[in-house]
């Protein structure tokens, strides 16, 4: 401690928002150099290597293989594939002296595909599975909570290639199980949920999350089945179809009520029109969003929920993509006289008539609904769905609760939050179409390859770690990833005391123990306490007055717990708790 370049604080960074990032920053293992990009200290380096070393154990166990692409990519491949219009803002782009154009990877799908298709020339080549552990960029409008979500980030991809569905799922489960491993060597609990591709494309797709309250993805839970999904992906449970004879559609004057509140307080205050409750849910409200493409057309969408839902914004932008999504404003509203703000109802809506119509799972067809009339103060009421009106599709983005029924057993939900440390995919032959990757067959034809896409996010996983595993001291590492094994105080200032700390510090290192040995001079006991439970180390050596006695004082630090180990045995005994054994 006396020469390592560290230095811990007292007070919380005024940036942090998230314990992980205050932490990592008091502690001395992270600092910021600009809004979501970090220098890594010697303390965090050593975390970080740990990771990434168990995650490329588990890589090599699993029969991958590893390569190394640069960060600096040419514009081509990504034209290709239309990701280099398709990322929008989140693409650092920059161009080299001579204008060429150049962007630094946020992911490396379509480097991967074209070097196998530079060195794959049979179908006797596949299958095959490469990875490596590299420094991506995506420009974050909003950089938040330290390396949760950064704009420079550590991550661990892997790609297979296989000539059909079957070898991809073969492919798919063997990283899968691979991934298994590595966040149980990380110490890290997680939950598998089915995700939505996104932008990355491809069929099936999982995500493995830390289930923390730090974690920006909420996903769903079922306590019966096991049923997991990112709040993204949840299916909804529709409701069958139904031919109950419903009254024919009418037109009501419904003066003053422009939002779902104040037309159920209406409703409920007309007896003649019905002997019944109203609610929320008897309604169907349209919400207008204005989706913009990547080559910046604006594209028009109407989306139909009950009207006891909002839109899920977080969900509709995964569906969009990779369009962006906004409200519609005033200017949209004018430029479409026929869309009355507050009372649209399926009449003008359409694809037919220039906005295309997507409605909720549950508005099946012989559903009744009160909704807008497009007209203002003025409603239809005993709408039913496939005899009234028709949609152009079905979206899945209402808002998920708890509660809401598994859409495998039909038992309630539960919510959480988690942190995305790994997310799996089958690409299935999206890159390999794109950019021409096809290999001759058994029969000599040429068969394009399918592909897998796998990711860990490296630093993320320090960072999770972190929130996981931290109490109000400070960090508290799991010894899989922990910078040593072992942190030796010297808490005296009897010369006898510093002497034996040395010694038994010598002796653990031969042993092959990791070992940080706190020889500050100068610095009180106390100040060495408070820092050794900020580092997080989790075993701590104190050699101090006890050593007159012939013990060391040893501190568990998950559990806080302390034993006193006999001087003349504590090097055998510490280096078994290490997991080491003398050379």
């Amino acid at each position: 401690m006396s020469t390592l370049f560290v230095r811990t604080l007292r007070d919380d960074p005024a940036d942090a928002d998230v314990a992980s990032h205050k932490l990592l920053v008091r502690a001395g293992y992270i600092r910021r150099a600009a809004p979501g990009i970090h220098s890594w200290l010697p303390l965090g380096w050593m975390v970080l290597g740990n990771v990434e070393r168990i995650v490329r154990e588990e890589m090599d166990r699993a029969g991958f293989q590893e390569v190394h692409f640069p960060a600096l990519l040419p514009r081509a491949p990504y034209q290709s594939s239309g990701r280099w219009t398709e990322y929008g803002d989140n693409l650092f782009r920059l161009q080299d002296r001579r204008g060429a154009d150049y962007l630094l990877g946020p992911t490396h799908e379509e480097m991967f595909t074209l070097l196998v298709k530079d060195v794959c020339t049979s179908y006797k080549d596949l299958p095959l599975s490469i990875y490596q552990i590299q420094t991506k960029y995506r420009d974050e409008a909003r950089p938040w909570a330290g390396l949760l979500r950064a704009r420079e980030f550590v991550m661990k991809d892997s790609y297979s290639f296989d000539l059909d569905q079957d070898g991809l799922r073969a492919s798919y489960m063997a990283h899968r199980n691979a991934y298994i491993r590595v966040f149980e060597r990380l110490g890290l609990a997680y939950v598998i949920v089915d995700a939505m591709a996104g932008a990355m494309g491809g069929s099936e797709s999982e995500e493995f999350l830390a289930p923390l309250p730090a974690g920006e993805d909420t996903f769903a839970q079922c306590p019966q089945c096991g049923y997991a999904a990112n709040t993204e992906a949840v299916r909804t449970v529709a409701p069958e179809a139904t031919t109950a004879t419903v009254p024919a559609a009418h037109v009501e004057e419904t003066p003053g009520t422009p939002t779902i509140a104040t037309l159920v307080d209406h409703l409920n205050a007309r007896p003649e029109l019905g002997d019944r409750d109203w609610a929320a849910g008897d309604t169907l409200k349209n919400v207008l969003v204005m989706l913009t493409q990547p080559d910046g057309r604006e594209v028009p969408l109407a989306i139909g929920v009950p009207g006891d839902r909002e839109v899920d914004f977080k969900r509709l932008e995964a569906w969009a993509e990779p369009a962006q999504v906004r409200v519609f404003g005033d200017a949209d509203f004018a430029a479409r006289p026929q869309l009355v703000k507050g009372y649209i109802g399926p009449g003008v809506l359409g694809l037919d008539r220039g906005v295309r119509y997507l409605v909720d799972p549950r508005v099946v067809d012989g559903t009744a609904w009160v909704t807008g009339a497009d007209s203002s103060n003025h409603h239809v009421v005993d709408l039913v769905a496939g005899r009234d009106f028709q949609s152009d599709g079905i979206i899945d983005v209402a808002e998920v609760r708890p509660g809401d029924p598994c859409p495998e057993c039909g038992a309630g939900l539960e919510l959480n939050r988690g942190i995305e440390i790994g997310h799996i995919f089958q690409l299935g032959r999206k890159y390999a179409t794109a950019l021409g990757l096809e290999v001759p067959g058994p029969d000599g034809e040429p068969v394009v390859v399918t592909m897998g896409s796998y990711g860990i996010g490296i630093s993320r996983a320090v960072a999770a770690i972190a929130e996981a595993t931290h109490d109000e001291l400070g960090l508290c590492w799991p010894r899989s990833v922990a910078p040593a094994d072992l942190h030796v105080v010297i808490a005296g200032n009897d010369p006898s005391i510093a002497e034996f700390a040395e010694r038994l510090t010598a002796d653990l290192v031969e042993a092959g123990a990791r070992l940080l040995l706190d020889d500050r001079t100068g610095v009180s006991a106390g100040v060495k306490f408070k820092d050794a439970e900020l580092i997080g180390i989790p075993t701590v050596v104190v050699v101090g007055k006890a050593l007159a006695n012939g013990q060391v004082e040893v501190r568990d630090r998950p559990t806080r717990t302390t034993e006193m180990v006999a001087a003349d045995d504590a090097a055998p005994q510490l280096a078994a708790l290490a997991g080491v054994g003398r050379s």
